[in-house]
This record gives structure tokens, C-alpha cells and sequence, in this order.
């Protein structure tokens, strides 16, 4: 197993926002985290990252334990975050913001490469390297916050609400990043509020209730259940 979340505790002050979460992701796939707001899926992904540390439980990631580890650190190890709301630095151009997530990178030369590499997978940027990110519509700074993160070339991102704010459009172009992402051989933890569009693009789907796991299974037999319709999918898949 790629990723291994194990039995995860956390805490905000004297408030349980995990409860014993346990989650595997296998590598090359995708694994969605679904629930409503507050059930504690931005938690798991920042605990993963090292953004946020645990209570007790363990995080193993290519078989060696992360949960003490610094984000730089865990970076370095092969995880990296697109944040909930893209937090771009708005008053930088596209490629200042692609450059933020190349610390990694000892050199120009591969910095320039990661950036060519970028805009082959993701066109519309292209032409916008020069521009600065707040001029980019919501769907091209998505495009930047997922790039940002490709360039400390990792084997699994983290997404947290990709699609939100977003047209109808977007949403559809969101997710042919994701399976683009994927296409890419990097393994996928999505976070997502558009339920429906999870389940299509993902192998693997967890439901979180108030911190705690309550369902897992194959991401096609959840589209199915019955609780996850009504709760979810507006009652039919």
C-alpha cells in the first residue's frame, strides 16, 4: 500500500475532529473522501500533509511512518497539497506561482524543463506564464494550484475541494484534470464537495460522519448505496 492512514486522532483544542480514521491508498489510484462540511476531510488531508499534527494514530507512506515529519519534509518525500481555494499568490505571475512550488529543484534548467512539462499538460497556461495569476479565470487558477504542486514531482497529491466555486464548465474541465493528474501516474486523494463527479473519477470512496468513517468501498458500489444517494446524490445516482 502506497499510503496508509492509520487509526487517525485529531484534535482542535478540547474538539475531536478524527476519531479513529483509517484509510489505504493504493498506488496509481484515485480515493475520495466524501461527507458534509465539518465532517473532518480537510483535516485528514492536512494531517497527512504535516500541516496540522495528530493526537495519536500513524500516517505510513512507502512503508516508513510520517506523522512526525515537517510538510517541507513530507514534501520532499513525495506528497503534495492543492489547497481548498487554490491559495495562489494572486499579485505574482503564473510562472512566480509555478516557481513557489519548485523548491525542490536544484537548478534553472530543471525548473524551465518542470515548467515546459506543465504547460504541455496543461495548454492553456502556456500563454499566461507571464500574466499575473489574479487575471486567470477560476478554472485556469485551479490549472495554476495543480501545477504548482506537480512541480516537486510527487507521487501522490492531495486535492481539497477542487471544483469549488466553480461553473458547470469548470467543474467538467476540473475533472479532466484529475484523470490527467492520474494519467500521470500520481496517485490521487480527492477531496470534493460535487459527490456525483467523485464517484465517477474515483476507484475508492470513504464517507466521513462527524470524524469518523462510516463507509468504504469500490467508489462504483457507494454510487449505488442507498444512503449514499440520499445523502449525496440528491437520492439517484
Amino acid at each position: 500500500m502506497l499510503l496508509q492512514v492509520k487509526d487517525l486522532w485529531v484534535h482542535y483544542g478540547r474538539a475531536e475532529a478524527l476519531k479513529g480514521v483509517s484509510i489505504d491508498v493504493p498506488e496509481g489510484s484515485i480515493v475520495t473522501l466524501l461527507g458534509a462540511n465539518g465532517a473532518g476531510k480537510t483535516t485528514t488531508l492536512r494531517t497527512i500533509s504535516g500541516v496540522k499534527r495528530a493526537t495519536s494514530g500513524e500516517i505510513w507512506f512507502e512503508g516508513s511512518r510520517i506523522d512526525s515529519l515537517p510538510p517541507h519534509e513530507i514534501v520532499r518525500r513525495g506528497i503534495a497539497q492543492v489547497p481548498e481555494g487554490r491559495q495562489l499568490f494572486l499579485s505574482l505571475t503564473v510562472k512566480q506561482n509555478l516557481l513557489m512550488g519548485a523548491f525542490l529543484l536544484k537548478k534553472k534548467s530543471e525548473f524551465m524543463h518542470k515548467v515546459e512539462e506543465m504547460t504541455e499538460h496543461f495548454p492553456n497556461l502556456k500563454e499566461r506564464l507571464g500574466n499575473r495569476a489574479s487575471d486567470l479565470s477560476g478554472g485556469e487558477q485551479q490549472m495554476v494550484a495543480v501545477a504548482r504542486a506537480l512541480m516537486s514531482n510527487p507521487r501522490v497529491l492531495l486535492m481539497d475541494e477542487p471544483s469549488l466555486g466553480l461553473s458547470p464548465i469548470m467543474v467538467k474541465e476540473v475533472a479532466e484534470i484529475i484523470k490527467s493528474v492520474n494519467s500521470m501516474g500520481v496517485t490521487v486523494v480527492l477531496v470534493e464537495q460535487n459527490a456525483r463527479m467523485a464517484l465517477r473519477l474515483a476507484d475508492t470512496a470513504y464517507v466521513l460522519e462527524v470524524g469518523r468513517v462510516v463507509l468504504s468501498d469500490r467508489a462504483g458500489a457507494l454510487a449505488q448505496d442507498e444512503r449514499v444517494k440520499a445523502a449525496y446524490l440528491g437520492g439517484r445516482c
